[in-house]
């Protein structure tokens, strides 16, 4: 069953479910300026950017992108945009590219309990696609988000704004959790993880 803002709520103050918790939907900063909505929804939870590192696939010819044999020579970091006229901070994903972030939220899932991130509308109005992420029971750490420039136009990705939504469910527990296996992807830091095989 999908959770509710009363169930995550509780997780996020007995469990540390998400770290840092927003226990509201944020859309204002200081009442001025607009920011993509963060924090507790009613059926999911908001999570942000971070600001420490974005990675763009660039094109190299020749070059196969292996899963099982990453090269992290594919990927070429991203400059952090500031804008002095409203304080946003933002990286570009160039048309037709596809790029690598970070959350700044650190995940703590309970035994029982898997989610989902999912993109949020606002960017896919604009030609963003998110990548539909799983954090598995038992998984710590912070998501790595990937995310495709579907549209023929360059595209501000904002940093410690809303950029995909968590859902959690709640199921029986499962015989063997991520943290019992000891998943590749386990604990991860406030940086983009590669893929490893």
């Amino acid at each position: 069953m999908i959770k509710n803002d009363k169930w995550i709520r509780q997780m996020a103050s007995e469990n540390r479910l998400i770290q840092p918790f927003e226990e509201r939907l944020i859309s204002k900063v200081e009442q001025k300026n607009p920011v993509l909505s963060y924090g507790l929804s009613s059926y999911g939870y908001d999570i942000r950017l971070s600001e420490k590192e974005f990675w763009i696939f660039k094109h190299i010819p020749g070059t196969v992108v292996d899963p099982k044999n990453f090269n992290p020579n594919n990927l070429e970091k991203t400059e952090l945009i500031h804008d002095p006229q409203n304080g946003s901070q933002y990286f570009i994903l160039p048309a037709h590219s596809y790029g690598l972030g970070v959350a700044v939220e650190k995940l703590v899932m309970p035994e029982n309990v898997a989610c989902i991130a999912i993109g949020k509308s606002t960017y896919a109005r604009c030609g963003i696609i998110a990548n539909t992420t799983p954090a598995e029971p038992g998984w710590v750490g912070h998501l790595t988000l990937e995310f495709s420039n579907s549209s023929g136009a360059d595209c501000k990705i904002y940093a410690n704004e809303g950029v995909v939504q968590l859902l959690f469910f709640e199921g029986d527990p499962c015989e063997i959790s991520y943290a019992d296996r000891a998943g590749k992807y386990q604990k991860q830091d406030e940086k983009v993880t590669i893929a490893k095989c």
